[in-house]
Order: structure tokens, then C-alpha cells, then sequence
């Protein structure tokens, strides 16, 4: 396993750089951001507040000291395990970021998932049924998809399925009045379904495009036309030898894909209501919340980082050549 250790300690040794400067990196752009953070945290008391009551606010929260003082005590605080105190939700960034990953781990992982098995599935299909009219409505409806805003499509959905039909909740991990916590696992359930078909489709359009791609290159290959000629379906052939030859690449594919995920989850979390990481982010930057954006921020970089390590490392198992040059 000489390729996999020289593999992590290529990855740990970039990400070794990669941290600090996305960092530095993130802070400056949330300290130029237009948005007053005393005025967001005050809000609609606006008329309440005086002058030397947001004068104390701010040196409470110390934002009135430089930037580059501010960056040195988080960057202190983040040395000894601490990642400040979030504005928005007055309590500790890692405490919010605790509460809140494993709801929008859900969502995420049922996304991909999702999205995994349907992308291939569906590009096995097309590829199977090359010309035909199967494979020009899947293809045709891969490409509406990739073009289609995501917003537009959570739209529709909660219009279809839980205004018009009414089969699905429009929002929320749980009925109103009740914590995650508190709801049976079937209707949790109901409230997942409308989050992941929204965010599925961010994975499922190019996947599909990319497997049949490559499953079409393997049917027109000596492979698939040998066991042609000793009568097997060209369904048979794509969803056997072919379902092997494609999935590897397609995995590789999709956990590269995972910041896009994550990415999507912030509109899918914003839209309905999902008490997740993409939600607290959208309030942070709102709110000018510069602890727990910087900390969000990392969360996801490293989110990013063991999606991509991932799939470097199907990439190798899936094919020798890699693990022998990297040998």
C-alpha cells in the first residue's frame, strides 16, 4: 500500500497549506463585506439602541478593534480548540456546528446516494438503448436539468407535491411544535424527501451524461461485441460487464462532485426551512457573523478535501496504472 500512504501525505501536505490560506482568504472577504455587524445584531431594536449602547455591543463582541487583530485572537482561539462565539446564535461556533452537521449530513449523504444510483442507473439505461427513444428522453431531460436553476426546481416541487397533491411537508426536519429528535423516523422521512429530490438533481444530470458516455465507448468495444456475438442483450451486456466497467469512474466522478453538494445544500436547506450547516450559513452571512462563517467555512473545506481524497483513492483502486505510477 506504498500508493496510499504517498497519497495521504500528498494530501495532508496540501491541506497543510490549503487551511491557513483559505483563511486568510475567507476573513478578508467577510471583513469587506458591506453589512454592519452591530446593526445586524440589533436589527429591528434599531430604535432602542443608542450610540453608546452600540458602542459597548461592539467591544463586547470586539469589532471594534482592526481586522488583522480580530484574525490574530480567532486564529489564537482556533490554535488551543476554540472557534469563537457565534453573533447569530449567541452560543459556541463548534457547538453550532455540532448541532447542526449531522441534519445536514442527512440530507447530503441521502442526496448522493440518491442521486449516485439514479446518475448511473440511468446512464446505463441510456447508453443500452443508444438511438433510441429511451436514451433521447433520458438525454434530453439530463440536459433540461443541468440547465434548470435549483430554486426553480424546489419551487415546483413543493407546488406539485405539497400545495397541489399535498403528499409531502413543504419545509422543516419535523412537524411544526416538534424537534428532530421528538419525530418518528417515517415521518422524518416525508420531511427529507423534497430536500433530496431538490438536491439530488445537482449530482444526477452530469452523471448520467458522464456513464453513458462511457458505457457507449465500451458497448462499441471488442468486450461487450464478443459477448454480443454469444447471444447476451445489449441490457444484459450494460447493467453486467458494463454496470463494472461504470461504476468506478462514476463514483470517482460524484465524490469529486461533494463541494457542488454542499453548495446545493445551502439553497435546498434555505428553501425549506432545513435546520442544517446551509441554513446557519446564509443567517451567518446576513447577519456579518464572521466566527461562525470562518468556521463553516473550514468545516466545509474539509468536507471538500475528504470528498476529493476520496475519490483519488477510488481512482487508484479502480484502476492499476495509477497505483503503479504512484508507486
Amino acid at each position: 500500500m506504498i500508493w496510499l500512504r504517498q497519497l495521504l501525505l500528498g494530501r495532508l501536505v496540501r491541506l497543510a497549506w490549503l487551511l491557513p490560506l483559505a483563511a486568510v482568504g475567507l476573513f478578508t472577504l467577510i471583513s469587506l463585506a458591506p453589512i454592519d455587524p452591530v446593526q445586524a445584531y440589533v436589527g429591528d431594536r434599531t430604535s432602542l439602541i443608542g450610540p453608546e449602547q452600540r458602542q459597548a455591543i461592539a467591544a463586547t463582541w470586539g469589532l471594534d478593534r482592526p481586522a488583522p487583530a480580530r484574525f490574530a485572537t480567532w486564529l489564537g482561539g482556533v490554535l488551543h480548540g476554540d472557534l469563537g462565539r457565534s453573533l447569530t446564535f449567541d452560543a459556541p461556533v463548534a457547538e453550532v456546528i455540532a448541532r447542526r452537521f449531522p441534519t445536514s449530513l442527512a440530507l447530503i449523504g441521502s442526496a448522493f446516494a440518491v442521486s449516485f444510483i439514479l446518475g448511473t442507473g440511468l446512464g446505463i439505461a441510456a447508453a443500452a438503448a443508444r438511438g433510441g427513444i429511451a436514451d433521447r428522453t433520458i438525454r434530453t431531460a439530463a440536459v433540461v436539468l443541468t440547465a434548470s436553476p435549483g430554486f426553480w426546481i424546489a419551487i415546483l416541487l413543493i407546488a406539485l407535491f405539497a400545495v397541489g397533491l399535498g403528499w409531502l411537508p413543504a419545509c422543516c426536519a419535523a412537524p411544526p411544535g416538534l424537534t428532530a429528535e421528538e419525530t418518528g423516523w417515517l415521518d422524518s422521512l416525508r420531511h427529507l424527501v423534497l430536500p433530496v429530490a431538490t438536491l439530488s438533481v445537482v449530482g444526477t444530470a452530469p452523471l448520467i451524461l458522464h456513464t453513458r458516455q462511457r458505457l457507449v465507448a465500451f458497448l462499441d468495444g471488442p468486450a461487450a461485441l464478443h459477448l454480443r456475438a454469444h447471444g447476451l442483450s445489449w441490457w444484459r451486456i450494460a447493467f453486467g460487464a458494463g454496470l463494472r466497467h461504470a461504476v468506478g469512474p462514476a463514483l470517482t466522478l460524484h465524490l469529486a462532485g461533494a463541494g457542488e453538494l454542499f453548495g446545493g445544500s445551502v439553497l435546498a436547506e434555505t428553501v425549506f426551512a432545513w435546520p442544517g450547516l446551509g441554513q446557519a450559513t446564509v443567517q451567518a452571512a446576513t447577519g456579518a457573523d464572521a466566527s461562525l462563517l470562518m468556521g463553516i467555512g473550514l468545516a466545509t473545506l474539509l468536507f471538500v478535501f475528504c470528498g476529493n481524497l476520496l475519490a483519488d483513492i477510488a481512482a487508484h483502486l479502480a484502476d492499476p496504472r495509477l497505483r503503479q505510477a504512484s508507486a
